[in-house]
């Protein structure tokens, strides 16, 4: 399913990836084509981005609900289609949060499987954090001093610590977004990652925030007088804007700021994490390079297919149910 295209007199071969991201507010498609004429380079074709709130089901009732399992098979038929569309030579499906805490979500991802033909992983915290980290680890090599990767989703929150460019460490918390909401975060995971950061504070002096998920990259968008000359905006001016958003209804932000309905909810909750992690590490900075667990999915993709066989393979094996 590779693609062939003439670039002057150069041959330029491409390839397209797929990773799917069933979080607990939304689930995205996105695709990714692979351009090897020498030196690998990834344009991305496709993002879609489906609000199927499945947090909202399990984290005040311990399973999803029959009606978000139908969606689910509906938009893994309409995902696999457009992965078809796209000639995707390979995809990865990964859930985290939600269906990790869902009673019934082996039987859901059974019966996706059934009917779709699309395999869902689920994965734990600590994978997930070091994917959204492998992604970037290029990136954080050229930069000095010590950083906390900070991904804020619906059901919890990864962290990674680098110093100068080398990851230290990887936690997850259950305190995400959606469980805010419900009510649902145990005073347990509010104390430990209290302490956590306290004692990384400590050993690592001098932490700034690099922030990713999509509360932080709108936030980044809102906020007043950011930083022109990186994608970075002070925890001062954050504050601020969460302060001020915190005081309105959640039709009052989708009114002043264009916000969706599943944004202007959870966008409250995800200020507060940020601004937890910024008092307790003593940050001054959130750097918001607009990343995510689809891109780290694609990029373990790419390094595993160029290594083996391809281990989680699209193929055309027939029509949809």
């Amino acid at each position: 399913m590779d693609n062939m295209a003439m670039t002057g007199n150069e041959s330029v071969k491409r390839t397209a990836y797929a990773a799917i991201d069933i979080g607990s507010n939304a689930v995205r498609l996105l695709i990714k084509e692979l351009e090897d004429c020498g030196e690998p380079h990834f344009n991305k074709v496709l993002l879609l981005r489906v609000p199927l709130r499945l947090g909202f089901d399990v984290f005040a009732q311990g399973r999803i609900s029959d009606r978000r399992e139908k969606d689910i098979v509906r938009l893994m038929k309409c995902y696999r289609h457009l992965m078809k569309i796209y000639q995707v030579k390979a995809y990865r499906a990964c859930a985290t949060s939600a269906m990790r805490d869902a009673a019934n979500g082996p039987h859901i991802i059974r019966e996706v499987e059934k009917k779709t033909g699309i395999k869902i992983e689920i994965i734990d915290g600590q994978e997930e954090a070091r994917m959204i980290y492998n992604n970037h680890i290029e990136n954080m090599k050229d930069r000095r001093g010590n950083f906390m990767y900070v991904d804020v989703g619906g059901g919890s929150t990864e962290i990674n610590l680098l110093a100068d460019g080398e990851l230290v460490c990887s936690r997850s918390y259950n305190i995400g977004t959606v469980r805010m909401l419900n009510n649902a975060v145990e005073e347990s995971e509010k104390s430990r990652i209290r302490r956590d950061m306290k004692d990384l504070a400590v050993s690592y002096p001098g932490i700034n925030i690099i922030g990713s998920g999509g509360n932080i990259n709108k936030l980044f968008k809102l906020v007043k007088g950011r930083d022109r000359r990186y994608p970075r905006m002070t925890v001062a001016s954050l504050r601020e804007l969460h302060d001020e958003l915190k005081g309105m209804s959640v039709e009052e932000r989708m009114e002043a700021y264009a916000l969706k309905p599943d944004r202007a909810d959870v966008i409250v909750p995800a200020g507060d994490i940020f601004l937890t992690v910024a008092e307790l590490t003593g940050a001054q900075y959130i750097y918001v390079p607009v990343i995510g667990l689809a891109d780290g999915i694609i990029d373990g993709l790419y390094a595993r297919t160029h290594m083996e066989p391809v281990p989680y393979g699209y193929e055309d094996d027939g029509q949809l149910d």
